[in-house]
């Protein structure tokens, strides 16, 4: 017996890749001039390239890889290996201080 809501698609409008791609070439250059130009405490550095680096790449999974149309279960999915990756970055930085 076939779950019947699993064969529905549901129309959406395209998204801007154009918009989407200027944003990321804006927090590109954010990201170059924080690293470059930037005066700030080293750990204030790593914590503001980070977010950056994490905005651009929630965008890109959410646009370029079609996450935001997908259902909220496979999106939430998605977000499973977070916690690892907390873990690694922190031993990283840690080793660095």
């Amino acid at each position: 017996m076939e779950n019947s809501h699993a064969h529905e698609h549901h129309e959406h409008k395209a998204p801007n890749y154009y918009l989407v791609w200027v944003v990321l070439l804006v927090l590109t250059v954010a990201e170059v001039g924080v690293a470059f130009f930037s005066a700030l405490p080293k750990w204030l550095l790593i914590v503001l390239l980070l977010g950056l680096a994490l905005w651009k790449a929630v965008l890109v999974a959410l646009y370029y890889m079609h996450l935001k149309f997908e259902p909220k279960v496979l999106r939430l999915l998605t977000l499973a290996p977070l916690p690892l990756i907390f873990i690694l970055l922190g031993a990283v930085l840690m080793e660095g201080f």
